[in-house]
């Protein structure tokens, strides 16, 4: 197999790691096994309480073998994505010796952030879904398939120069606005605040329902607290749901201005521009949807998956005008 083609195989395996990931967090099964990284001291999901040896995970929590085999499905796969990534550190290293503009730095930041994913899955179960670790680790997901998909581009595109044109600047902030949105979502998601709001465009019948911001951004509680379904009250909850709105409306006329500065350019920033655009819109639509539906488990999913399709278009955008026209 060929070194870019493995790379795309480990981004695929990587958005299905998002998918599974969303699956696992939007199904309640964050806490399906209350151990890491085996599931009741098995590495297999017990089937019964019988199976368990160790009667002290039953008092943690009781089994449930469907979120159990969610949970440990997601690692699995999460497991074989990482010895993957450790695969194409070692060959990035030795097309190195060959090639002196292999690029290095993207395989070992992958190496890393792969490590500490894996650390923040296991506090994510260790410290009961503290929202900031859930974020963090959504966010390290993101960062993963983002620097594969940007170490493809690299090692395909040889004659990658950084010059300066106009709308670079105005890429990157784009790029900046939509992983500040992503956190947020990711925010959101881990406070249980996704239905604070179930009406559209208003929130509880009002354009600006009770809320309370200084609860609603409080990133760190103490130890010892369990926070599967959360522990926010309801205006908190509607506080970061409407932060969640505002977010999408602003990254919504940012992109979408970006887009329509790429069509005017045409050619391959045409393209990219165009594809930012379809992915903004269904991804706005599955947003509107979650509040409408009342977050379907299948549209809140897609709602993880296509936010990462957006991210990586965008940086293939960011991609494009760095790269000087040859």
């Amino acid at each position: 197999m060929r070194y870019s083609s493995f790379i795309k195989l480990a981004i695929l395996l990587a958005l299905c790691v998002i998918v599974l990931g969303a699956y696992t967090r939007l199904s309640d099964a964050g806490l399906g096994c209350p151990d890491w990284p085996g599931c009741y001291g098995q590495w297999l999901v017990p089937e019964s309480e019988a199976e368990i040896e160790n009667q002290d995970y039953l008092i943690q929590r009781p089994l449930e073998p469907e979120k159990g085999w969610a949970e440990m499905v997601h690692r699995y796969v999460a497991g074989f994505l990482g010895m993957m990534i450790f695969l194409i550190a070692i060959w990035s290293w030795v097309r190195r010796k060959n090639d002196y503009r292999q690029p290095i730095w993207l395989p070992v930041l992958l190496v890393v952030v792969v490590v500490f994913q894996a650390l923040l899955g296991m506090w994510t179960v260790t410290l009961l879904l503290k929202p900031v670790v859930v974020m963090a680790h959504l966010l390290g997901g993101f960062a993963t398939i983002s620097l594969l998909f940007l170490l493809l581009l690299v090692s395909t595109d040889r004659h990658t120069v950084f010059v300066n044109q106009g709308l670079q600047s105005r890429a990157a902030f784009g790029l900046f606005l939509l992983i500040a949105q992503i956190a947020l979502g990711g925010w959101t998601s881990a406070n249980y605040a996704a239905l604070s709001c179930t009406d559209f465009p208003t929130c509880q019948g009002s354009f600006w329902p009770e809320v309370d911001f200084s609860e609603a951004f409080v990133l760190w509680r103490g130890l010892g607290v369990n926070y599967e379904f959360g522990v926010l009250e309801h205006p908190a909850r509607t506080a970061i749901h409407l932060t969640h709105r505002i977010g999408a409306l602003i990254v919504l006329v940012y992109l979408g201005l970006l887009t329509y500065a790429l069509l005017k350019r045409g050619g391959p920033l045409a393209l990219a521009g165009i594809l930012v655009g379809i992915l903004l819109f269904v991804q706005i639509g599955l947003g509107i949807s979650n509040v409408v539906f009342h977050l379907p488990l299948v549209v809140a999913v897609a709602h993880n998956a296509v936010a990462a399709l957006l991210l990586l278009s965008v940086i293939q955008v960011n991609f494009l005008l760095w790269r000087q026209q040859h």
